[in-house]
């Protein structure tokens, strides 16, 4: 194949150039309260206002996105670069700046999957190595390892404190309960801090979950099965397992008032509500071919569902349970996230 001429390679610089600066000018300041939401296809993160639903500028990622959290204080974001070749990397965005920072390499954890920004860190699960870990962005360096020794391990939550972590893993069937041991020390010295570990069988493929606003009960939606597992968070007990039949589960989550509980499916065209005290199916609502990632906002009581092959993110209204308009961020949206800075 003849090598372009120069007049080629300098035309094709300059377009490049002009379209860079294009972008800059057309971006917008990132809003206080923004929406987060990736493209897999596209491998950017969009910044979207949420009082006009329009994208203020998107930013590039890494290869196969899946997650995305923000930290604390709203500047920057991390998204989880999950493939299943052991690629170990979490890609991170200056979101004041909107442009990409280095990536973190997370080396033997592989397969980076669920995160959790909480106590100034950054927690992931590593799929592909069957563990947890916490990452300090202030020192750089991962400081905390914990395995599962499950399959899978895939979506993550950790307690305000700090005190526990949930992660689900759908390859066994399970749900690993992390839990923060300090045994006090003699003559006042620091207590000695260990963790232990317990393993709740649920059912097969459990990938989506989330706890009860109060609390009380973590829920899975068990993709293999169809079925939804109600955990008691205090005795570590199943102690409703739901034939809902949504095979094909993917995410779940509570409504901010702890009534509902919406469930998005992969391989269905509806997204499927339930009641959380009557553990009853409330309704269906066509959204499309298929659904992944769930987002609350309790902000204007709606939620975003990205319907990923249909390359977009529908919203909907919580109050009257309908769908009120779509959002386009990119081919194959996934992962969202709120990005709020004081």
């Amino acid at each position: 194949m003849p090598l372009p001429s120069p007049a080629r390679i300098i035309l094709f610089m300059t377009a490049a150039v002009l379209l860079g600066l294009a972008q800059t000018a057309a971006a917008q300041p990132t809003p206080r309260r923004a929406l987060l939401a990736l493209s897999k296809d596209d491998h950017t993160l969009a910044i979207v206002d949420p009082a006009t639903l329009k994208i203020v500028a998107k930013a590039p990622i890494g290869p196969a996105p899946h997650e995305v959290i923000a930290s604390t204080d709203g500047k920057t974001a991390y998204l989880s670069n999950y493939r299943g070749d052991g690629y170990p990397l979490i890609s991170v965005v200056d979101l004041v700046s909107q442009k990409a920072l280095p990536p973190i390499h997370t080396g033997a954890l592989t397969e980076t999957h669920g995160l959790a920004f909480v106590g100034g860190e950054l927690w992931f699960t590593a799929q592909g190595s069957k563990a947890v870990a916490r990452y300090n962005p202030a020192t750089g360096n991962i400081d905390w390892v914990m395995g599962t020794g499950q399959s899978r391990t895939h979506m993550i939550y950790v307690t305000p404190d700090e005190n526990h972590v949930y992660t689900t893993n759908p390859g066994s069937g399970s749900v690993t309960f992390m839990d923060k041991v300090t045994t006090p020390a003699p003559g006042g010295q620091p207590g000695i801090v260990d963790w232990t570990e317990t393993q709740v069988r649920v059912g097969r493929g459990d990938e989506g979950f989330d706890i009860s606003p109060d609390g009380r009960e973590l829920w899975t939606a068990d993709a293999q099965d169809g079925t939804l597992s109600v955990i008691d968070l205090q005795t570590r007990q199943v102690t409703n397992t739901i034939d809902a039949h949504i095979v094909g589960s993917n995410r779940l989550k509570f409504t901010p008032d702890g009534k509902y509980v919406l469930i998005s499916n992969l391989r269905g065209p509806n997204l499927v509500i339930y009641n959380a005290a009557t553990r009853k199916e409330v309704k269906q609502i066509p959204i499309g071919h298929g659904a992944a990632g769930i987002l609350m906002d309790p902000v204007a009581h709606r939620a975003f569902i990205a319907c990923s092959p249909d390359n977009y993110i529908v919203v909907l209204d919580l109050a009257a349970f309908t769908v009120t308009g779509h959002l386009d961020v990119g081919g194959q949206p996934d992962g969202m996230a709120w990005a709020i800075r004081p």
